[in-house]
């Protein structure tokens, strides 16, 4: 879609680069949220992709995803063998449903930042106790973790003029086994609940993060998969009905059904390993 507000495109190659922030300005990565509608309030588009960010960085520490990494990029990515959790990535950018095009030009930053309840990659990285980077105006940055970084339906922490520069994943959450569940209305269309259990290798701790079900990210943690009761328990306590997500792809009731099903599902899961209980 043409955008026929806009006046000028600003392409920055660096931070110092970026031009004073003002109102009626957007920050332009893929663009396929930016492009899909008329943005009447818009007046200039700050291109990121002259940043050259690599997409993804590995080390002993983690992953390191730039905010401009496209869905293709992260689909791609060879990750260590120990890190079971990576196969996550996969299957949340399968949860997208776009076609190869979507994929090779929507971001992952650009996914966060829409705050959509059934962004997957909100879901994902929320789930791996993934880290923002946001570049404040005028510079410096800070941190804010992604279960914290979604505030509501298309609502966030950025203040004008912030920029979501990167996320961290760390290792030590990549190499938890994990467990997904998704569902929505019908065979193509938006999660109404996407639900991630993993289970550390190290003490066992269980932590699952319910998303696309809620109007943001929730996460809960035991020391040990938790029975039927006080998996539901935790539940009830965490995510009030108000907190279900209203819209044409599913009721809140129903949500909260799948929501609950799929939690118990995937304690079962991550509670045994060939076919012997644990925990």
């Amino acid at each position: 879609m043409d955008l026929n507000t806009i006046t000028s495109v600003v392409e920055a190659r660096s931070s110092a680069e970026l031009p004073e922030w003002q109102p009626g300005d957007a920050w332009l990565a893929g663009g396929t949220w930016l492009f899909s509608e008329p943005q009447p309030g818009l007046r200039r588009l700050i291109d990121l992709t002259g940043f050259g960010w690599q997409p993804l960085r590995i080390d002993e520490r983690g992953l390191e995803i730039a905010a401009t990494c496209t869905l293709a990029q992260l689909f791609g990515a060879v990750t260590p063998p120990e890190w079971e959790a990576a196969t996550l990535m996969g299957q949340c950018c399968r949860a997208l449903l776009g076609s190869f095009k979507i994929w090779n030009t929507a971001t992952v930053g650009g996914n966060l930042c829409l705050s959509l309840p059934a962004g997957p990659m909100i879901s994902l990285i929320a789930a791996l106790d993934g880290v923002c980077t946001i570049w404040r105006p005028g510079g410096g940055e800070r941190q804010v973790p992604c279960v914290d970084f979604v505030a509501g339906v298309q609502a966030n922490v950025l203040e004008p003029g912030e920029l979501l520069r990167s996320i961290t994943v760390p290792a030590s959450a990549l190499r938890c086994r994990a467990a997904f569940r998704q569902i929505s209305l019908s065979p193509y269309g938006r999660s109404a609940a996407l639900l991630i259990g993993r289970r550390s290798p190290d003490d066992g701790s269980f932590v699952l993060t319910v998303t696309a079900s809620t109007v943001r990210p929730i996460q809960l943690s035991f020391p040990d998969p938790p029975d039927p009761a006080e998996l539901l328990a935790a539940l009830e306590r965490r995510i009030p009905p108000e907190l279900y997500h209203r819209d044409v792809h599913g009721a809140p009731a129903w949500r909260r059904h799948m929501t609950v099903a799929f939690a118990k599902e995937i304690s079962r899961e991550l509670s045994r390993r060939n076919g012997a209980w644990q925990g």
